[in-house]
């Protein structure tokens, strides 16, 4: 079966499942007695089995069914949860993890059969002496099919009509060398998708034979309209009990039993009887909730494929009602073109107004177009923060330390761009909180602090920006430190370090490598990964501030904007050459006259409303010559950075567009401080200039 097809959908579910199994085990570990977690954990596990079992990724629904039992015994009230079990529970769910991880680089579930969870899952099962015996195994089970074989006992016969061209078939078949069999093949009553099973068997059974017949037939199959078994007659020149064995290796079919078929026997027109096992009362307790069915591929015989590297994160979940209102702006588009075509075959003379009545119209229908449409790629950040409260929850335990994360803003939407890379960086600046920021329980107590420390993750949107801060109540950066670091590493000099404002120290712990850890552990040093985290906010168009007190804590603030595909920017001319600044950064734009600017250290700068503001001639950094002589008045555009401002100075200002950014390819990102182009109505391309790299 070519599965590969289904990898995308395979691998977001998955994801989702163990995110949400990540979280209820970190609320049965809260409270074990809620009945509602525990149901909603057997739920997820049992939804993972199905999906893993159907995709024939048999080590991840052996796991997952270990977990489903242990689960089961829970909720039936034979188990109560202890602390040991939650630990092994979460390395459960690190290697389901890996399993996934695995099907996303190679579509292979990888060769680590996890067996010593298995066996612990199990210990903890028959650990209980009222505990119900989990299935039997897998050996166990074949063992038990075989003896049921043999046994007269327990079966009974399931009736096949067959016609005279069948018998033909068959006939000749015979006449060839080949054997004739009966199988009969009885689905496992948990199984979620019967159909897609049974396509699995016909498959596995093709392989060594041709199926002449089956009943029901194999529409009826496909359709899923069958109990749990259903029978085959084939022809084939291998034993019957290699047919049995090849069946048997698809999960969850309970039996396969067959025998061969005598042809002179038979009277045909009337009725064959194929062996068919009594159902047999299920050795466990089964799960009774269902996952949502994928429509089950048409059975017929497929050329083996093997599959590539699935794509990943390709997939929005969109709200019906955001289609809908894309779907009207659409036809709205439509009706404002049909207007255009319509006045342009018109008399010249009288369609000027009409025209531009209808270009305003499709002004405001495309502008709301843009906004349905990214509202279709925003999601809210929750699918990466819901990760954390389990990592903290570690690190507490591998840091012996005591630590609590309080999230808000869970709901904040982003770019699905931005939220895919946002992840990295937030788990550097938690695992920095909790590592090197948060002190020990004895000198929180010292201090007169709680002795659990708190870790903050708080997200909001802040006009076309979203900010997403990290926080602490632990010791803060203690600036004296820093400051002899830099000095000893000779990225700044004594002289430079006695002029530099304690946020311009800081700011130091952004330099690659840079770390005041005394020593280097696995989980962080202040430092370690801080360039990184900067260099990751900066390529997506964000900035990151660091606030600290000695003594109470530091706040990481990430500032990002809301999409990266369509802004409102500010175009301008430098040298007869048009550039466009995004307006999140712009403050003001401001008319200074030559006489108005003062040097300081050599540099050009400005005194406006209080505030000195250095200057940025864009002619200079663009290497351009500009247009205006050096005594006329200067249009100065002022943007800032986190608290950073500065003046960029044009030579003439052309308004306010919304443009569509577009990356240069990886030949042209050397500059820096232009972060894409964007292609004007008249068909020019104009260079987007990022504030922030200029500042």
């Amino acid at each position: 079966m070519d599965v590969s097809q289904y990898l995308e959908i395979f691998i977001d579910e998955s994801n989702e499942h163990l995110q949400n199994l990540n979280t209820q085990i970190l609320n049965l570990e809260s409270d074990p007695s809620s009945s509602d977690t525990v149901n909603e954990i057997f739920r997820a596990a049992h939804s993972l089995k199905g999906m893993a079992g159907t995709m024939g990724y048999k080590r991840m629904q052996n796991l997952t069914h270990d977990m489903e039992n242990v689960f089961s015994e829970v909720r039936n009230g034979n188990i109560v949860v202890q602390p040991g079990m939650i630990d092994i529970l979460f390395q459960c769910l690190d290697a389901l993890e890996e399993y996934v991880s695995n099907i996303k680089e190679s579509a292979d579930e990888g060769t680590n059969d996890n067996q010593h969870l298995i066996d612990q899952l199990n210990a903890i099962l028959n650990s209980k002496g009222q505990a119900a015996a989990a299935p039997a195994p897998a050996s166990a089970k074949k063992e038990e099919a075989s003896a049921a074989e043999d046994a007269t006992t327990g079966k009974k016969w399931l009736d096949i009509t067959l016609d005279g061209a069948q018998k033909d078939v068959m006939e000749e078949a015979l006449r060839q060398g080949k054997k004739l069999y009966g199988l009969t093949i009885t689905v496992q009553e948990s199984c979620i998708l019967k159909a897609a099973r049974a396509f699995l068997v016909f498959k596995a059974v093709e392989e060594k034979s041709e199926i002449i017949v089956s009943n029901p037939p194999a529409q009826d199959i496909e359709d899923e309209k069958f109990e749990r078994d259903f029978s085959l007659i084939v022809v084939s020149d291998v034993e019957v009990k290699d047919i049995i064995k090849a069946a048997e290796n698809v999960s969850e079919i309970e039996s396969v039993l067959g025998e061969a078929i005598d042809l002179s026997a038979m009277n045909f027109g009337k009725d064959v009887k194929v062996v068919k096992e009594a159902p047999v009362a299920a050795a466990a307790v089964v799960a009774t909730e269902t996952v949502a069915e994928r429509p089950a591929p048409a059975a017929k015989a497929e050329k083996k494929q093997t599959p590539g590297k699935p794509v990943v994160n390709r997939t929005v979940r969109v709200d019906i009602e955001k289609l809908d209102s894309l779907m009207n702006l659409v036809s709205e588009l439509i009706i404002a073109k049909n207007s255009l075509v319509s006045i342009s075959s018109q008399d010249e003379t009288s369609h000027t107004g009409a025209f531009n009545e209808q270009i305003e119209y499709l002004e405001s229908v495309t502008t709301n177009l843009h906004e349905s449409v990214m509202k279709v790629r925003m999601v809210p950040i929750e699918s990466v923060v819901n990760k954390f409260p389990r990592m903290i929850r570690d690190l507490s335990k591998k840091l012996g330390k005591k630590m609590e994360l309080y999230m808000s803003g869970e709901d904040t939407e982003l770019d699905r761009t931005v939220v895919d890379e946002i992840g990295d960086p937030l788990m550097h600046l938690l695992r920095n909180s909790a590592d090197h920021g948060l002190e020990s329980a004895e000198v929180r107590q010292q201090r007169g602090k709680p002795e659990v420390g708190s870790i903050f993750l708080d997200a909001y949107q802040d006009g076309n920006n979203v900010v997403i801060e990290v926080r602490d109540d632990g010791n803060g950066i203690d600036v004296e430190k820093v400051k002899n670091k830099a000095i000893e590493r000779g990225s700044i000099t004594p002289e430079q370090a006695a002029n530099m404002s304690d946020k311009e120290i800081i700011d130091l712990l952004f330099l690659p490598s840079f770390s005041t850890a005394k020593s280097v552990t696995d989980v962080s040093g202040r430092g370690v990964g801080l360039d990184v985290v900067k260099s990751k906010i900066e390529a997506l168009s964000g900035e990151v501030e660091v606030r600290s007190k000695l003594g109470e804590g530091s706040t990481w603030i990430i500032r990002l904007p809301l999409t990266l595909a369509i802004i409102q920017a500010l175009m301008v001319v430098v040298g007869g050459e048009k550039y466009a600044i995004s307006l999140g950064s712009i403050q003001t734009i401001e008319d200074i006259h030559p006489s108005e600017i003062k040097t300081v250290q050599n540099k050009e700068v400005i005194h406006l409303r209080g505030t000195v503001i250095p200057l940025i001639r864009l002619n200079e950094v663009l290497d351009i010559e500009s247009t205006k002589s050096p005594d006329e008045s200067m249009e100065v555009v002022i943007v800032k950075k986190g608290d950073k401002q500065a003046g960029l100075v044009i030579d003439e200002l052309i308004g306010q567009q919304e443009i569509v950014i577009k990356s240069l390819g990886k030949y042209i990102k050397q500059c820096k401080f232009i972060s894409g182009a964007t292609i004007l109505g008249d068909g020019e391309v104009a260079l987007i200039l990022d504030a922030n790299a200029l500042i």
